[in-house]
């Protein structure tokens, strides 16, 4: 069978396992969870199934995966101990009878599609290794690290920043934050970014830039970032920190405040 076809097939089989596991635990944010380690998950498999053990794929993988059990682990730690997410909790009111067939279609498949999409530079390496590695292999990796550090720093520092009870009521606008206001989607798109340079290393890799540009798109205009701004304009100080930070790209904070 077709490589692609078994990944697909292996991807559809994973999401569907987390759609369960959520019908268990009565909670559907387990799908947050669920898509930091699919990316691990599909990344092995695909390594495993190329038999292609090249030390670019062995590259792919591993950054892969710091990224996506990190993530994993940062969603789960977030999440212990409280109620299940607004957004999910919304939907659940929202679809009434329809939420589990809506919740299986519109979350946990429709995630495994997306997913598959954005790791496509990676099943790429895994199958079509190229040769050695290169001087686009090492810039994509410095790329992969500098999102990284934005994505990791950003995350502690707001959860550093929630904890304080001195913040309740205020806006994090100091460290990463004070130059973009989301440091960790641009680190995620970044390392994504990161990934596809090191994919056009090998033979028509370019054609996987359908990866980075769609998980781009859906944190800039879906569910990242749109979703956030939303929520942080309830928030009196927002106006200001809108006029001063940049929305995505880290940007010196602007000095001058225009006034209505």
């Amino acid at each position: 069978m077709n490589y692609y076809i078994i990944l697909a097939l292996i991807l559809f089989a994973y999401m569907s396992l987390w759609f369960i596991i959520s019908l268990l635990k009565k909670r559907n944010d387990v799908a947050d969870v669920a898509w930091g380690l699919g990316f691990v998950f599909i990344a092995w498999s695909s390594y495993i199934i190329s038999e292609n053990f090249s030390t670019r794929s062995l590259l792919v993988n591993i950054l892969v995966s710091i990224w996506g059990l990190r993530l994993a682990w940062h969603i789960s730690s977030r999440n212990k101990g409280k109620t299940e997410d607004y957004r999910y909790l919304a939907w659940r009111q929202e679809w009434g009878k329809w939420f589990y067939v809506r919740s299986y279609f519109q979350v946990y498949l429709l995630q495994g599609v997306l997913l598959y999409v954005i790791i496509l530079p990676v099943l790429f390496i895994n199958r079509n290794a190229g040769l050695n590695l290169n001087i686009i292999d090492a810039f994509g990796a410095l790329v992969w690290i500098i999102g990284y550090i934005f994505e990791t720093v950003g995350d502690a520092q707001l959860k550093n920043f929630i904890i304080d009870s001195n913040n309740k009521g205020k806006l994090l606008q100091t460290g990463l934050w004070r130059y973009t206001r989301h440091p960790n989607y641009f680190g995620e798109v970044t390392q994504w970014w990161g990934l596809w340079l090191i994919a056009i290393s090998a033979p028509f890799g370019w054609i996987t830039i359908v990866g980075p540009v769609t998980i781009t798109i859906l944190i800039l205009k879906v569910s990242g970032v749109p979703l956030l701004e939303k929520k942080m304009a309830d928030n009196p100080e927002f106006a200001e920190y809108k006029k001063r930070t940049s929305v995505f790209f880290p940007l010196p904070v602007r000095s001058a405040v225009l006034k209505n």
